[in-house]
C-alpha cells in the first residue's frame, strides 16, 4: 500500500481529491466518483457504514437513499440531533454488479476494506468525532481493527486503539430487507441501539 502521509490530508476537500484519484484496489476505477462523510467537524458523533450505493455515488453524498432516509428518521426517534453528527462509509467508492442497465450493491472484499482504511483514518482525524458508530460488519472492522460479531455486540460500545468508544449496531439497510410485519420492531429495536449514544448530547 502507498504511503500516504497525514500532512498531506489537511482537509476535507483535499480528502475527496485523494480518494477520487486513489486506485489502490479495483473498485475506483469503475465508480463514478469517490463519496466522503458529511456533516460537522469536531462531531460528538460519528457514523460509519459500509460503503456507498448508487444514488450516493451518482450525487457523491452519504446516505441520502432509503437507508439514508431511515437512517435520519432513528436519529430524530433517539433523540440525537442530526445537526451534530457526521456520517460517512468504511469504503468510499460504489461496488457493483451489472444485472442489465441496474447496477447492483456487492459488498467489498476485505482487501477493498483494506486498501481504504487510511482513508478512513485520515477522516476521523479530521473530524475529531467524540465517539462513533459502526453501521454492520463492514465498518466495525475497520472502526476497531478485527472482525465484530455485530448480532452479539450490536447496542454496545467497544474501544478503538485510539481511545475513541464505538457503539455497534446494524446497518439501515438491513431493517429494508426485513419482512414487512417484522419491520416496525426492527427498527425500534436500532433506535434503542443508536439511544445509547444520547448521553454525548446530554447537557
Amino acid at each position: 500500500m502507498p504511503e500516504t502521509p497525514l500532512s498531506r490530508i489537511t482537509s476535507l476537500d483535499a480528502l475527496k481529491a485523494a480518494t477520487m484519484a486513489c486506485r489502490e484496489c479495483p473498485i475506483g476505477e469503475f465508480a463514478t466518483q469517490s463519496v466522503i462523510g458529511e456533516g460537522k467537524l469536531k462531531a460528538r458523533l460519528m457514523l460509519v457504514g459500509e460503503q456507498p450505493g448508487d444514488q450516493e455515488d451518482l450525487a457523491g453524498h452519504p446516505f441520502i437513499g432509503p437507508a439514508g432516509k431511515l437512517l435520519a428518521r432513528a436519529l430524530a426517534a433517539a433523540g440525537i440531533p442530526q445537526e451534530q453528527t457526521y456520517v460517512s462509509n468504511a469504503v468510499k467508492h460504489f461496488k457493483y454488479e451489472l444485472r442489465g442497465k441496474r447496477r447492483i450493491h456487492k459488498s467489498p472484499s476485505q482487501r477493498e476494506i483494506s486498501a481504504c482504511q487510511h482513508w478512513l483514518e485520515d477522516e476521523i482525524a479530521l473530524v475529531k468525532p467524540a465517539a462513533l458508530v459502526a453501521l454492520g460488519a463492514s465498518a466495525a472492522r475497520s472502526l476497531i481493527g478485527r472482525a465484530v460479531p455485530v448480532m452479539v455486540n450490536r447496542g454496545q460500545w467497544l474501544p478503538r486503539p485510539d481511545g475513541r468508544e464505538v457503539l455497534v449496531t446494524l446497518h439501515p439497510s438491513a431493517l429494508l430487507r426485513v419482512d414487512a410485519e417484522d419491520r416496525e420492531p426492527a427498527f425500534e429495536a436500532f433506535v434503542a441501539d443508536l439511544r445509547q449514544a444520547q448521553r454525548l448530547f446530554a447537557r
